[in-house]
C-alpha cells in the first residue's frame, strides 16, 4: 500500500477532478502491475495495472489507495474491472466518500466472494487525497499557500525590490509544488507587479497548472505575459460584477476564461471564488499570493497548508510584511499551525505547516 501511495503522487495535479490513486497487484510476493491515475483522470489506476498483469492477475491482490469507483461514467467501474480479472484480494486505503461510490465498490466485491479490506494506511491516503476529499465533502479545493520571506519575516524591499530573497534551489522547488496543484493562484497586485508567468519550467514538464488571478476588475492587463501565453497554458479570471465590460471582452479575446464572483466592497469573496474554482473541477490550489490574498484566505479560513521558503537575510521593519492584516485584536486568536516537515534547500529553509 506505501507503494501504491508513493505512485499515486505521480497523478498530482493532472487527475482533476479525478482523486489520484494509486494501485499494485500483487502475488505471491511478486508485483505483477501497477498503475496511477492518468492525465484527465482516465484510465483509472485499477484499469492501467490489470492491463500490466494481464490473465496473471487472476487470484492475486490488489492494492488499492481508494475504494474502486462503483458507478459508471466515461468508463465502467473499476469494481468490475477487478471482478472480472479475478483477483482475489482488494486492500484499500480510503473509502471513498463520493455518493455515487461511497461503500458501493467495496460491497460490490464482497457480493462476488472477493476478500475485502479496508483502511489500510488510511491517514496516509487521506493526506495524499486531502484536495479530492475537501472538494466532495466540503465543495472547496485543497489551498497551500506559499511564501518566500526573509528571517524577519519581509518578501520585498520598501521600494517593493523582491527578486530574488530566496535561492535557485528554493525557486526550483516552488515550480515542483506547482507542478502537483491543479492551479495556481495570485492576486491583482501581484499580477501587476511582477507581471508573472507561472509556468512550471526547467522540469521537463509535459503539461502546465491553470494560472489564476483574483482580479475584481479585470486591471491586469491582457498585453501581459499571461495575457500572450492564455491560449498555449489556461488562465482563468475571478473577478467582480463591476468589472467593465471592455475588460472583460479584451481577456476573453486573448483566450482567457472569465469567471464571475460575489463581491463586497469591490472585492471578491474569497470563499465564493473558492467554491467557484471547485465547482469547475479543481481539487489543490497553489496560492504564491502576494500578502492581501493571503491574509485573505487566511481570514476566511480557507488555507490548508502553508508551505514557507525562508532566506537567510533581513529587511527590517520598513520592507514589506509577508501577510496584510490578520484583524487580531488578541494573541489567543492567532492561528495556530502544526509544523509537518522542515528541511534546507540549498542555503535557505523550508517547512512546511498544516492549519
Amino acid at each position: 500500500m506505501a507503494h501504491a501511495l508513493r505512485i499515486a503522487e505521480r497523478g498530482l495535479g493532472r487527475t482533476w477532478p479525478n482523486p489520484a490513486v494509486g494501485c499494485v497487484i500483487l502475488k505471491a510476493g511478486v508485483i505483477l502491475g501497477r498503475g496511477w491515475t492518468q492525465p484527465g483522470g482516465r484510465p483509472h489506476a485499477e484499469v492501467m495495472a490489470l492491463r500490466q498483469a494481464g490473465s496473471a492477475a487472476r487470484g492475486a491482490t490488489a492494492y488499492v489507495t481508494l475504494e474502486p469507483c462503483a458507478h459508471h461514467g466515461k468508463t465502467g467501474p473499476c469494481a468490475d474491472a477487478l471482478i472480472t480479472a479475478g483477483v482475489a484480494r482488494v486492500v484499500s486505503a480510503l473509502q471513498d466518500p463520493d455518493p455515487r461510490v461511497s461503500g458501493k465498490g467495496h460491497a460490490m466485491l464482497r457480493a462476488t466472494g472477493i476478500e475485502v479490506s479496508e483502511n489500510v494506511l488510511q491517514a496516509e491516503a487521506t493526506r495524499a487525497n486531502a484536495g479530492f476529499l475537501k472538494r466532495v465533502t466540503q465543495g472547496l479545493p485543497f489551498v497551500t499557500l506559499k511564501l518566500a520571506t526573509t528571517l524577519d519575516g519581509r518578501i520585498a524591499t520598501a521600494t517593493g525590490e523582491s527578486r530574488w530573497i530566496t535561492g535557485p534551489a528554493s525557486r526550483r522547488a516552488v515550480h515542483t509544488l506547482r507542478l502537483n496543484h491543479d492551479a495556481v493562484l495570485i492576486g491583482s497586485g501581484t499580477a501587476r507587479a511582477d507581471d508573472p508567468d507561472l509556468t512550471v519550467r526547467e522540469l521537463g514538464a509535459t503539461h502546465q497548472p491553470i494560472r489564476i488571478v483574483m482580479d475584481s476588475r479585470l486591471s491586469h492587463s491582457p498585453d501581459s505575459r499571461l495575457g500572450q501565453t492564455a491560449k498555449t497554458s489556461p488562465v482563468w479570471l475571478l473577478h467582480g460584477p463591476n468589472a467593465p465590460q471592455q475588460n472583460r471582452d479584451a481577456w476573453a479575446g486573448q483566450g482567457a476564461m472569465l469567471l464571475e464572483i460575489p463581491s463586497e466592497n469591490g472585492t471578491i469573496n474569497p470563499r465564493a471564488a473558492l467554491q467557484t474554482l471547485a465547482t469547475q473541477g479543481l481539487t489543490r490550489i497553489f496560492c504564491e499570493g502576494g500578502g492581501s490574498l493571503a491574509a485573505a484566505l487566511i481570514r476566511a479560513d480557507l488555507v490548508d497548508d502553508l508551505a514557507l521558503f525562508t532566506a537567510g537575510a533581513l529587511i527590517g521593519g520598513d520592507g514589506q510584511a509577508s501577510l496584510a492584516a490578520l484583524n487580531l485584536t488578541a494573541l489567543k486568536d492567532a492561528p495556530r499551525l502544526t509544523l509537518r516537515e522542515t528541511k534546507s534547500i540549498g542555503p535557505d529553509a523550508y517547512s512546511l505547516w498544516s492549519f
